[in-house]
């Protein structure tokens, strides 16, 4: 990241908050039971910052972001949107929400469609939403949010099996930003891209965000992305918070078992330092009808009989850092 925009992500002021999660869950019924994917959330994020959520597969991230566009409706809890409550819309106020909310997917190529050109593709939330823009404020529209993301004009009409992974994740950059939201969920969207790209994808997410004063929830499984990226790091085990705080802070402090294993697993530029990896042991609870108590504590190296029976609650253990660990609490005096 250049010092520029390091200055400008580290000194940003204040700013009026954008979205409130309270006590969000999504659960999906299977044949086993009830699988909590989501359960009881809570976070709040300003406008224009990013909100980094990591933690392994299956950890409900992704899920998350969905529930947050209304990809997938919410099983409880609230949602406010500036202020609003979106939890439950009808289809006229989702509509409406798609021009302010919008997501960019993990696979380039599936999201996109194959039958559709960058322009179709770019077009049609114009089409869709635009309002009273014609075709030729719609063929504008495109033409300079080609030049915003970076692809050249002369590729207006080519497909998605034609491009890139680079360029089609771009198109799909695009297909979010054109229609000038506030708000963009970002599922891991450099998972799929190799390294040199993924590096262009995340400076040009970060220089948009900047010129649009855009506000992203960025999902990832990759902990030196999320650092470079985010303001904030929200870390996720099996649908639940477990630990959120300033992302300097959560790399320099790690407070809840699961995030010192996970950054221990960070590889170190210096070979001659040496670096002692928390090694997990013990399988993953099952997320299915899950039974009261931490759901780490099976792989917890500190864990007490009373992590067994007593979900923690997501304290705040020190200034704007939050954990929820019986065995944090309690070293800090919780």
């Amino acid at each position: 990241m250049s010092a520029a925009i390091c200055a400008g992500k580290e000194g940003k002021p204040q700013m009026s908050e954008i979205l409130k999660v309270n006590n969000l869950k999504k659960f999906f019924h299977v044949k086993a039971g009830t699988l909590h994917a989501v359960d009881n959330v809570n976070f709040s994020i300003e406008r224009g910052e990013t909100l980094g959520i990591v933690g392994e597969s299956g950890c409900g991230k992704s899920t998350l972001g969905r529930v947050l566009v209304h990809l997938h409706e919410s099983t409880g809890g609230t949602l406010e949107f500036e202020g609003q409550d979106i939890t439950k819309v009808d289809r006229k106020r989702l509509s409406e929400l798609r021009k302010d909310m919008q997501m960019i997917f993990q696979d380039p190529f599936s999201s996109l469609n194959p039958r559709m050109t960058i322009f179709q593709t770019l077009a049609e939330p114009l089409e869709i939403a635009g309002g009273k823009l014609i075709g030729k404020d719609i063929e504008e529209r495109v033409y300079q949010m080609m030049d915003t993301v970076g692809l050249a004009r002369r590729l207006v009409n080519s497909y998605p099996h034609e491009l890139d992974g680079g360029r089609r994740q771009r198109i799909g950059i695009g297909r979010a930003l054109i229609l000038q939201p506030k708000f963009i969920v970002c599922d891991e969207p450099v998972s799929a891209l190799d390294v040199s790209i993924q590096a262009q994808v995340i400076n040009l997410l970060l220089d948009i965000q900047e010129e649009m004063g855009l506000t992203y929830v960025f999902i990832t499984h990759d902990l030196m992305v999320v650092k470079y990226i985010s303001d904030h790091i929200m870390v996720m085990y099996l649908g639940q918070v477990v630990e959120k705080a300033d992302k300097n802070d959560l790399f320099a402090h790690p407070l809840h078992p699961y995030t010192q294993a996970l950054l221990s697993a960070v590889p170190v530029p210096n070979t001659k330092q040496k670096k002692e990896r928390v090694l997990l042991k013990g399988e993953i609870t099952s997320p299915i009808n899950p039974k009261p108590g931490c759901r780490f504590a099976v792989r917890c190296p500190y864990a007490m009989e009373k992590c067994k029976e007593e979900s923690p609650e997501l304290l705040e253990v020190r200034p704007r850092h939050m954990a929820a660990c019986h065995f944090t609490n309690k070293l800090m005096n919780f």
